[in-house]
């Protein structure tokens, strides 16, 4: 033994004899070791002594460990190693280089310590084609990547690999050999002598000479099956090579413009009759209501508080729901019956603590390095920072209340090689110090090493260099002689050390990466309180880092609790703008109901006292709701909160513009009490607001049957928070109105009742100044005939369920990948799979506990032996003991090299495998890797287990979701084969599993979920419209369509503005569809109810009368709040609170105010002929009372409208002209009536 090396070197002494003939012991141990060179015995002859045979064993069985998968590759690789050591021939292959003298056993020996080896490249290639697919389950990368150095798999070539073999300072090769390869045929340059070793290397599709099978597809892809190329995705629907659907698009709007005609009226039908009679009914109960309720303001107020308040109570038990899996993912879905079923019996996925560092602006430097060159180093790589970023990671501790001490990391963290007493060093924690196993010794440490003659310092840029091209190494090639192993024992690949790299250029990286790996834990589990204390810390720590004006770093961090944090946080610091956004829209109330018909009564007639009462009775209805679900517990959400109170100010301001606007408007009857005038204008406009609120109401109300449970929540407070409104305004609200209209007419000042003023309120209808604009100029310029035109326009796992039979050779078959498997076994799907990781969306195969536990068993390592000696014996020993304790191996080898336990076997050593630390003696161990990938019951049987393969790099929604649907579909083509395998049982299920998919299934179903939820929000739209029109279907269906168009309309411009469309998203479309009504149901009504001659009339007079009050309730209500959003911190307001409802806000005014009048202004239907009776009845019982008295005609004429009262000569001279044969004669008849007739009720 010669020098300090991981494993104890012997390397061989000089002796230049000839080789001898082994028989016997010796000819036994060479045909175990070197089959290859077994000629039979006495035929045999070799220069090896059986010492040498033993050290040579030893060295093999670390490679056989990551090899024997592949039986032609491991023997390949033994090959060329039982060649350079036993050959007969072996001067011709191999030239000593250097020798030293060492003493042994008493005696003075020269001993080998280096020596060239010659072989052709044929022969080089083929031994490695034969073993680069090799893989190595545990890590799902490939072997040759652990024995090519700082190459690693992707870069390593046949020479690379064996100069790693025959370099001594990796700590693996006893002495050093400088392998020549020669091109088959050339002579030029070689030693006299020498002649290239030339064998016959196996390809890993070969059985090798001692019956070992052929290698399995996941480890040589000459053995797989020929595989028919997945389908290409669908080609897009094309018509004419044009977008399909924008074809038809163009095709129906064409259709749309040339399909006008006019409805010819017809006699009055019983459906008209309906109508009217449904609107005499609602019109007479809503005024018999109105008059009751403002006689009596103050006990309505004190009865309308009583059971707000008592709802309001509820809100003291009140939960608010802040974990994003319980707010979008229900708990009947599939991905939280999987995350349940994975949580239950592996833990909840562990929590990722992680801080990002740069240096922007930091100069680089370069060094020369003695091994690998010049080499340019970022200024984020440099010793300073490395040494700051280990003080960081160590710094955090804190009293814990929970375990009445002071916690730290090991508390908390995920120690996969130590779960049971974890220390500090145990502790997951990913970073670049961890190359140095956070020791600020290696990190300082320099030697000065000779390479090629040259000497030169080496030092931590060196080790770094090696490490991250070899993260698997357990000793570096430089004389510092350093592990890149972790100080916990796993690799730290340097993905998660460094970032901001191209194409694997490390040293030129922008940022450093440190990981903390945290256990997760039930949330009533006291260790998730430490866990959170412990993220807590850590934030603090880093933001206290972040603020130090000394700091060298930019820091970007996150902490497993930072999304609910970051929630509650945003939500707290955007509550001052969401209430500016209120106080603005109430502003904008109070101003915008005043009339101020001149300056000396502009407190008088202000309606400050009235806008904060509908402000309140927005406010009342929405914690009414939240009290009742609070009550019968249903949780809230943080989106509920935000969302709620918009919709109900937009739905309940416009009710009260449209109340009193009309009241403003009217002109009290001579008399006519003021309570009787409240209740005749809200039996005007009350069927309107009931017709809005309760489509909205029910449309909620059937949103709750939707699966995401902040959908159905939000859907649930909506809908009762919209019906409260509704009846509050209806009561309190009216009882505020009928308070202030009696301080109005007593001339007393708002605010300070008890001054008052002389000027008397003008004794007609205040129109505003909306209603002038809309009737003489908006309305007929859009109506205008050429208008009309014009507007039309992460790693994943495979989880298996329990009723699979592992134990068995068909149930390890069916799921392992190494030689002798099923070519279609589970994780050999995964592995066909990942060939195609633009199509799968995985990039790395499975790794596999039973290739792993199968490979351990082999007796070919070390890795299962069992005690011979003391009071253990026949129990399991470790590969860290001594040979001599451990003597005898758990199995015998195969005769076919196809190793299979029995049932005995299995469920004896399985739980020595999951329990064995892997180290470099065996490097197979299942500790870490698997001990919490199988789970069995009390009785062996295995309930659970799961096979974890990577997903490639997923950046968006899509790629998510995709990533999920291609995974189900593997998954669930694994479990039908699966269960044709004897013993499987018929409800086994294999299914995929990552923490994300939890979030991202709501977007396989989200399509069909949101056409659903939208479907039932309209679909009362167009029932309630036409019960409440009396069966009035066309303007149902006109409402419903114009609807429609807002919400697709909106889903575009989503599109367009960067919008993803999410469960979030869906809640604000289902709100569209409410804020929808009160644009278009309102405008309907008027329009349905008009008795004007003509369609385009009609229009004009519900566009100007009902589109004032619309455009100042709606549109010019919800815009100054929204645009108060833009300021919000949090990209959820900005993006589906700002952004998401100014385009619904701008959506619906534009389908209201421009597209729904020139609809209905073609397609609108036809005058109410049940009406036009009436009217004409009316008119005559009008005429009559004319002639009795003259006083009581003065009377009638004083209570004309406004707008009649403009027109009266004029009408009074088209009454007596006779009708011209233009005009059919119910239209005639209906005009001339109109113009005579009192102001008829409009909604």
């Amino acid at each position: 033994s010669v020098g300090e090396t991981l494993i104890d070197p012997m390397v061989p002494c000089l002796n230049y004899s000839p080789a001898r003939a082994l028989q016997g012991l010796h000819y036994q141990r060479l045909k175990e070791v070197c089959p290859m060179l077994d000629r039979g015995e006495k035929n045999t002859y070799a220069c090896c002594s059986r010492s040498q045979l033993d050290a040579l064993e030893d060295s093999l069985t670390m490679s056989k460990a990551v090899l024997i998968r592949c039986p032609s590759c491991a023997e390949n690789f033994a090959h060329l190693h039982c060649i350079n050591t036993c050959s007969p021939n072996q001067s011709q292959t191999v030239r000593v280089t250097k020798t030293m003298n060492v003493t042994h056993e008493g005696k003075v020996r020269e001993a080998v310590v280096a020596y060239q080896a010659f072989m052709s490249t044929t022969f080089a290639d083929a031994a490695f084609q034969s073993c680069k697919n090799v893989r190595i389950p545990a890590t799902g990368g490939f072997a040759i990547g652990t024995m090519c150095g700082r190459y690693g798999a992707k870069l390593c070539t046949p020479q690379r690999w064996y100069d790693f073999q025959g370099d001594s300072s990796n700590g693996l090769a006893p002495l050093d050999i400088d392998f020549r390869l020669i091109p088959e045929g050339v002579t030029e340059g070689l030693p006299k002598g020498v002649v290239p070793y030339n064998g016959k290397a196996l390809k890993c599709n070969e059985t090798t000479p001692s019956g070992g099978l052929v290698c399995s597809c996941q480890d040589c892809q000459q053995s797989c099956p020929v595989m028919p190329p997945p389908p290409l995705p669908a080609e897009p629907f094309r018509l004419m090579g044009t977008d399909g659907f924008l074809v038809i698009s163009i095709i129906l709007l064409c259709f749309f413009l040339f399909a006008f005609q006019l409805i010819d009226p017809s006699e009055v039908t019983r459906i008209e009759k309906t109508s009217l009679a449904a609107q005499e009914f609602l019109s007479s109960l809503f005024r018999a209501w109105g008059t009751l309720i403002a006689s009596h303001p103050f006990k309505v107020l004190l009865l309308a508080a009583i059971p707000v308040l008592i709802l309001a109570i509820g809100l003291m038990h009140i939960e608010l729901t802040t974990d994003p899996v319980q707010l979008w993912s229900a708990p009947s879905s599939r991905a939280r019956r999987e995350k349940d079923f994975h949580d239950k019996y592996f833990d909840p996925f562990f929590r990722t603590n992680q801080l990002i560092l740069t240096a922007p602006g930091r100069t680089g430097h370069t060094y020369d390095s003695l091994l690998f060159g010049q080499q340019n180093f970022s200024g984020i790589i440099s010793k300073d920072l490395i040494i700051e970023l280990l003080e960081l990671q160590t710094r955090i501790q804190f009293w814990s209340e929970d375990l009445n001490r002071n916690a730290s990391l090991k508390d908390v963290c995920f120690a996969p090689l130590n779960p049971s007493d974890p220390s500090l060093t145990d502790c997951a924690v990913n970073s670049l110090p961890q190359y140095f196993q956070n020791s600020l010794a290696n990190l300082n440490a320099k030697v000065n090493m000779t390479k090629l003659g040259q000497t030169k310092e080496v030092d931590w840029r060196d080790h770094f260099i090696y490490c991250v091209n070899s993260p698997l190494s357990f000793k570096d090639i430089t004389d510092l002689g350093l592990s890149c192993m972790a100080d916990y024992g796993a690799p730290v690949f340097p993905f998660l050390a460094v970032g901001g790299y191209d194409n694997e250029d490390y040293t030129n990286a922008e940022a450093l990466i440190l990981t903390f790996s945290l256990n997760n834990y039930d949330r009533r589990d006291a260790r998730f309180k430490v866990a959170l204390q412990w993220e807590n810390e850590f934030l603090k720590i880093v933001q206290e880092y972040q603020r130090d004006p000394n700091t060298n770093f930019t820091f970007a961090y996150m902490a497993e609790r930072s999304l609910e944090d970051e929630i509650n946080r945003t939500t707290a610091e955007d509550i001052p703008i969401f209430m500016i956004s209120y106080a603005v829209v109430f502003v904008y109330i109070a101003v915008a109901l005043g009339e101020y018909s001149s300056w000396k009564r502009i407190l008088v007639d202000s309606k400050f006292l009235v806008g904060l009462g509908g402000i309140l009775v927005v406010g009342w209805s929405v914690l009414a709701s939240m009290g009742f679900y609070a009550w019968i517990g249903i949780p809230s959400s943080l989106v509920i909160l935000q969302v709620v109170p918009f919709l109900v100010l937009a739905v309940g301001a416009d009710n009260i513009f449209i109340f009193v606007l009309e009241y403003q408007r009217d002109v009290r009857r001579p008399g006519e009490k003021r309570e009787e005038q409240i209740g005749r204008v809200l039996g005007n406009v009350a069927p309107s607001m009931l017709l809005c609120s309760v489509s909205e109401s029910v449309c909620f109300f059937l949103g709750g049957l939707s699966t995401m449970p902040a959908v159905k929540s939000f859907a649930l407070y909506a809908a009762l928070a919209v019906l409260m409104d509704f009846m509050l305004q209806m009561t309190a609200f009216v009882a505020l109105l009928s308070l202030d209209a009696r301080r109005q007419d007593n001339n007393r000042c708002e605010l300070v009742c008890c001054v008052t003023v002389s000027s008397q309120r003008p004794n007609k209808p205040n129109e505003g100044f909306l209603l002038p604009l809309m009737r003489k100029y908006y309305a007929p310029v859009l109506l205008h005939p050429v208008s009309r035109i014009v507007v039309v326009g992460v790693p994943t796992y495979f989880v298996t369920t329990k009723g699979f039979n592992f134990t068995t050779v068909e149930g390890m078959n069916g799921v392992c990948s190494s030689v002798g498997c099923d070519q279609f076994s589970l994780t050999q799907k995964i592995q066909y799979a990942t060939e195609y990781p633009e199509l799968s969306y995985l990039a790395i195969p499975a790794n596999s506990w039973v290739d792993d536990f199968i490979d351990w068993l082999n007796p070919g390592s070390k890795c299962c032996r069992l005690y011979t000696l003391g009071p253990n014996a026949g129990q399991f020993c470790p590969a860290d003991k001594s040979p001599f304790l451990c003597g005898r191996k758990c199995m015998k080898t195969p005769s076919n090299g196809v190793l299979r336990p029995s049932v005995e076997q299995f469920n004896r050593f399985l739980p020595d495998f999951l329990g064995n630390r892997p180290d470099l003696q065996c490097p197979k161990g299942g500790l870490g890797a698997y001990d919490k990938a199988v789970v069995r019951d009390d009785s062996g049987e295995i309930i659970a287990s799961r096979f974890m393969a990577y997903h490639t790099p997923l950046t968006n929604s899509k790629e998510f979701t995709a990533a999920l649907q291609k995974a189900r579909e593997l998954a669930h083509n694994i479990t039908i084969g699966m269960r044709k395998i004897p013993g499987t049982s018929p409800d086994f299920e294999v299914f995929p599993y990552t923490v994300t998919y939890v979030f991202y299934e709501q977007y396989l179903t989200i399509v069909p979920e949101g056409l659903f939820n939208i479907s039932l929000c309209l679909l009362p739209t167009f029932v309630v419209c036409c019960l409440l029109l009396g069966m009035d279907v066309i303007s149902g269906l006109l409402n419903l369509l114009t609807i429609v168009m807002i919400v697709v309309d909106t889903v575009g411009v989503m599109t367009l503005w960067g919008i993803d469309y999410n469960a979030v998203a869906l809640i604000n479309l289902v709100t569209a569809v409410g804020i929808s009504v009160e644009f278009v149901s309102h405008l309907t009504r008027s329009f349905a109810l008009s008795t004007k001659p003509t369609h385009v009339e009609r229009a004009m007079e519900a566009t100007a009368n009902m589109g004032s009050a619309v455009f100042a309730g709606v549109a010019m209500t919800n815009l100054p709040g929204i645009i108060v959003l833009a300021f919000a911190k949090a990209q959820l307001i900005q993006i589906f609170f700002f952004r998401l409802n100014l385009v619904i806000t701008l959506l619906g005014m534009a389908h209201g105010l421009i597209f729904l009048p020139v609809l209905l202004s073609y397609f609108g239907p036809g005058v109410n002929k049940a009406v036009l009776l009436q009217l004409q009845q009316a008119k005559a019982k009008a005429s009559q009372e004319l002639e009795l008295s003259n006083s009581t005609r003065k009377a009638y004429y004083d209570n004309l409208s406004y707008e009649d009262n403009e027109r009266r000569q004029e009408l009074d001279s088209a009454s007596t002209t006779s009708p011209t044969g233009a005009c059919r004669p119910s239209e005639n008849m209906a005009k001339q009536h109109m113009e005579k007739e009192e102001r008829i009720d409009r909604f």
